[in-house]
C-alpha cells in the first residue's frame, strides 16, 4: 500500500526530474522515490565516505610524488650549481664578451632541446629510477 504525499519543487528541479523520467522511461514518482530512498539509505553515507577516502588516498599519492619530484629537482639543481661553481675558472676580462655570446648560443640550444623533450612527453625525473637500476649491478661488481 502506498500513501499519497504532495510535495512542491522549484520549477528548475521539477524540469530536471521530468527530463530524467523521460530519459529513463520511468514515472516522476519513481524518480523521486528512488532519490529519497537513496538519501535516507544508511549505507549512502558509507559509500560517500569510501569515495572520499579513495579520492584522498589518490591525492596523497600524487602529493608524495610531487614532493619527491620537487626534492629531486632541487637537489639536482643544487648539485649542478655547486659543481659548476667549483670547476669553472674565472674568465679574463677580454674574453667575457665572446663567452657571453657562446653562453647565449648554448642556452638557446638547451631551450630547444628542452622544448623537444617536453613535446615528446619525455621527463628526466622518470628516467632517473631507470638509470639507477641500470647502474646498481655495475656498482656491486
Amino acid at each position: 500500500m502506498r500513501d499519497r504525499m504532495n510535495v512542491y519543487f522549484p520549477p528548475e528541479l521539477l524540469k530536471q526530474i521530468s527530463e530524467l523520467a523521460d530519459r529513463k522511461k520511468l514515472s516522476r514518482s519513481a524518480i523521486v522515490e528512488a532519490a529519497v530512498a537513496s538519501f535516507l539509505s544508511p549505507d549512502g553515507a558509507d559509500r560517500r565516505e569510501a569515495a572520499f577516502a579513495r579520492r584522498l588516498d589518490r591525492l596523497s599519492r600524487q602529493m608524495q610524488r610531487l614532493e619527491r619530484d620537487v626534492g629531486l629537482t632541487a637537489e639536482t639543481l643544487a648539485l649542478f650549481i655547486r659543481f659548476w661553481l667549483t670547476v669553472t675558472p674565472p674568465l679574463p676580462h677580454d674574453s667575457q664578451a665572446a663567452a657571453q655570446a657562446k653562453g647565449r648560443e648554448r642556452f638557446d640550444g638547451f631551450v630547444e632541446a628542452l622544448g623537444r623533450r617536453l613535446q615528446k612527453g619525455q621527463s628526466f625525473l622518470r628516467e632517473i629510477p631507470e638509470d639507477i637500476r641500470h647502474q646498481e649491478p655495475a656498482d656491486e661488481s
